[in-house]
């Protein structure tokens, strides 16, 4: 069960850590959406909500920070 729910919302974080144009602006989103779908998770299985969705923010960040605009560029943030 845990996988199932895991499995889709890691591949939803991958993919939507690409938001922004800048290596900070994908790193900021990435981050949100990765403490989202960390305490998400967390609220699914069980597991300590805050460690998880910092596990995940840093997930989320490290993604969006590798990411290229080039390749990966979903729009404006809505902060700017």
């Amino acid at each position: 069960m845990k996988t199932l729910v895991m499995v889709p919302l890691l591949l939803a974080t991958l993919t939507l850590a690409g938001c922004g144009r800048s290596t900070g602006d994908r790193a900021i989103s990435g981050g949100l959406l990765g403490a989202g779908a960390g305490a998400a998770i967390s609220g699914l299985t069980g597991g300590s909500l805050a460690t998880v969705a910092v596990i995940g923010g840093a997930l989320g960040a490290a993604g969006g920070a590798v990411t290229s605009g080039r390749n990966v560029n979903l729009g404006r943030p809505a902060w700017r």
